[in-house]
């Protein structure tokens, strides 16, 4: 057998590794096979086994660099915590051999970086053993302890490609995590430390601007306490943004502030990563001084916000964001409110600020969350005989108050046309369930209609949500189903690039599934259930109902589309159409027909001589109105030409329309919901091959087990409702009434 070559092994890794989070078995068999992979201890010996290992790790991190590395943290996780009562602990001296080792290759590779014909290969190397230490020191960073040293040097990288970014930020969330775990480190390599990251913070962009304030913090906070530091290095912004917010107020267009520009967002970006990390309100920093630090931020960075360039606006949002980590209760004050929710619901809001906003939602409770499990984590080494859920809940009390605030706002981001502003309201969403902050009934419908999304991983997540919410609380899909389908409509509706074309229900891909194929699949197994969300949908055809036409067209897809597995559901959808039409069908005939009738008698009083004329005529006139509303079967056969005969049919009535159209509208607006029904079951008969009998003979009070046959569904079927198309694509319900409209109208009531 041909061995297979090291790119197809590392493509074989990513497919299995991602499997880590699946069902049980799954998830054992994943971790067994790496394990035995990269997890089991390599003889001292075998350097060649070793360095393979390397590279095949370190391919794999590569691979997934633009998909995330949450499987790398979960698979040693589980790894680990599999043998932590076990006295001999394999995975953790594989782990140690490992770490030493990547250590060793990133010292031959930085040797290599000076031999510009692998300079590339070398470069990326390097940035995926640094990015692989990295993910091994968020698991145990005790494990780099003894490298912290070694990694120090990296911060003085020369910044020139993407690549020499990405090693100064792994190396920079290394020694956050690493330093402060280190005994009695010394003051010269603290003192470096702290020296590098401040030149970094002055000279580089955002990303790097970020880590490096974050490993300060671990620093200076744990280890060195050098608040005087970072406090010159907080006035050095904070004394900029106040001149340049002087300079705004005294001359809004002043041409020192364009030239500043890039100073000023700096400035407001550098605040709030400071204030983000450091409480500047603590005596440590400003000594005696009765000014509150985090008022006068924020009445700064509020100032920015209300900047007529938007690239400014937005760097004073993101400021406010790492500020309201820090200090979450800012997130209380009315004008952070105003600013929050305005921008989140005003239509016409630039789709950044939108999305800025959502990101400082979601970062805060990315953070709270790491918080709670550090926190929870903590106390059980101190005292495992506490309460731990009482010291979860203070913190837990302030974020499920602030996501109250702002919950609706952020649901309503998913009717979005933006799919980026749909992804970031949907993660705060989820983050917000998973930590248990709100009820989650009231998401249950916008999760259902953001299963309908475009987009594979947000339907996916939105379905997973669904789920979780379906494990604890029975019951409550099915309560907010029919909810959900209305809302899915908003969405797709939202989602229209082309408005002159109806929204349909169904994938416009070879499947041709519902959209809401997966809501119907949670509900279809209890038989209650499904045929309580199935006549509430058929409900809404109901001339009574008064729902707009696309939507029923839209309901009516997913109708058409549903994953049914039993003969007893479509027979189910038949039966209540039957009821449905035998009703509503009936009393729309008859109201057209009564309409033409009074209306004419209503035209104009006849006079005394006009009387004996119009009682000669008025056989003949009835007998026109009766031969109009007449099936078309028991019609008198004029021509045998079929088309002669519907032409003379439409001639008839015709005649017979009353003047004022209102009622011809109105006839053409509710009768497309009979029209849907007869087409749905005419498709559903078509799909499943039942043949009139049958569907004549069901009963929905027989034993469940009569229909429980599996459907046996025809290839190439699709639901194609064109009357109800051209009357969207004509905007019928708007048209000027021509005498082509009235035709056309006719011609409907006729079929």
């Amino acid at each position: 057998i041909e061995q297979p070559t090291f790119p197809k092994i590392t493509e074989m890794c990513v497919k299995m590794i991602r499997r880590v989070n699946d069902e049980e078995g799954i998830k054992k068999l994943v971790n067994e096979t790496f394990q035995k992979l990269w997890f089991t201890p390599t003889p001292h010996h075998d350097k060649e086994a070793m360095t393979r290992k390397i590279l095949n790790i370190t391919d794999v991190v590569a691979a997934c660099r633009d998909t995330g590395y949450d499987w790398f943290e979960q698979l040693l996780q589980n790894l680990l915590k599999s043998e932590e009562d076990a006295s001999y602990k394999p995975v953790k001296k594989a782990c140690t051999q490992l770490v030493d080792n990547l250590v060793e290759h990133i010292l031959k590779y930085e040797e290599s970086l000076s031999d510009s014909d692998n300079k590339g290969v070398n470069s990326g190397r390097l940035v995926a053993c640094i990015t692989t230490l990295f993910l091994f020191s968020k698991i145990r960073p005790q494990l780099m302890v003894k490298h912290a040293m070694t990694m120090q040097p990296y911060l003085t990288t020369k910044c020139s490609t993407q690549n020499d970014f990405m090693v100064i930020c792994n190396v920079a969330k290394i020694l956050e995590l690493v330093v402060p775990l280190m005994e009695h480190p010394s003051e010269t390599f603290l003192a470096t430390i702290e020296e590098d990251l401040m030149k970094l913070i002055i000279k580089y962009g955002m990303t790097v601007v970020q880590h490096c304030v974050s490993c300060l913090g671990a620093v200076v906070n744990k280890v060195t306490q050098n608040y005087k530091f970072v406090w010159a290095c907080f006035n050095r912004y904070y004394g900029a943004l106040s001149k340049l917010k002087s300079q705004h107020q005294e001359d809004p267009n002043s041409t020192i502030l364009t030239a500043n520009k890039p100073a000023l967002l700096r400035s407001l970006f550098t605040v709030g990563a400071l204030c983000r990390h450091f409480d500047f309100d603590q005596e440590d920093f400003k000594g005696n001084s009765k000014v509150n630090i985090k008022d006068k931020v924020l009445e700064l960075l509020m100032y920015f916000t209300k900047h007529s360039d938007e690239e400014v606006q937005t760097k004073a949002i993101i400021g406010l964001g790492f500020a309201f980590i820090q200090h979450p209760s800012l997130m209380f004050e009315q004008e952070v409110k105003t600013l929050y929710n305005s921008i989140l619901s005003d239509k016409n809001c630039s789709v950044n600020l939108k999305i800025q906003v959502l990101k400082n939602l979601q970062t805060y409770l990315q953070e709270e969350d790491t918080r709670m499990q550090q926190a929870d984590r903590d106390w059980k080494k101190v005292a495992k005989q506490e309460d731990l859920k009482e010291m979860g809940d203070i913190s837990s009390g302030m974020s499920s108050s602030i996501m109250q605030l702002y919950l609706k706002q952020v649901l309503e981001a998913f009717f979005h046309t933006q799919s980026s502003v749909r992804h970031f309201a949907l993660n705060v969403i989820a983050l917000t369930l998973n930590q248990g902050l709100i009820h989650p009934v009231q998401c249950v419908p916008y999760l259902i209609a953001m299963g309908t999304d475009p987009e594979p991983s947000m339907r996916n997540k939105a379905d997973q949500q669904l789920v979780e919410i379906d494990k604890k609380y029975a019951g409550f899909i099915h309560m907010k189903a029919v909810a959900g389908m209305k809302m899915s409509y908003q969405v797709q509706q939202a989602i229209n690039t082309c408005p002159k074309d109806p929204v349909r229900g169904f994938r416009h891909d070879e499947s041709s599934n519902a959209l809401c194929s997966h809501l119907y699949s949670m509900i279809r197994g209890n038989r209650q259930h499904r045929r309580a969300f199935l006549i509430s949908l058929l409900n809404l055809f109901d001339d009574t109902a008064k729902t707009e036409v696309n939507m029923l067209l839209y309901i009516a897809d997913n109708l058409a589309c549903f994953p049914y597995q039993t003969q007893e559901e479509p027979l189910f959808i038949m039966h209540h159409i039957d009821i449905t039409l035998s009703v509503s069908g009936s009393n729309l005939l008859q109201s057209f027909k009564e309409s033409m009738v009074k209306d004419k008698k209503k035209e104009r009083k006849p006079s005394s001589d006009e009387e004996t004329e119009s009682d000669s005529n008025s056989g003949s006139e009835s007998e026109s109105e009766e031969e109009a509303s007449k099936p078309r079967r028991l019609r008198k056969r004029v021509d045998s030409d079929s088309d002669s005969d519907e032409e003379n049919d439409i001639n008839a009535v015709m005649k017979c329309l009353p003047e004022n159209s209102a009622p011809l509208i109105e006839f053409a607006n509710v009768s497309q919901g009979i029209l849907l029904l007869l087409m749905l079951k005419q498709h559903l008969k078509n799909l499943c091959g039942f043949s009139d009998s049958k569907i004549q003979k069901y009963s929905p009070s027989e034993s469940a087990k009569v229909y429980d046959k599996a459907i046996n569904r025809k290839t190439g079927v699709h639901f194609h409702p064109k009357q109800t198309l051209d009357f969207l694509r004509s905007d019928m319900a708007n048209s000027k009434i021509t005498e082509e409209v009235k035709r056309s109208i006719v011609k409907q009531y006729l079929d």
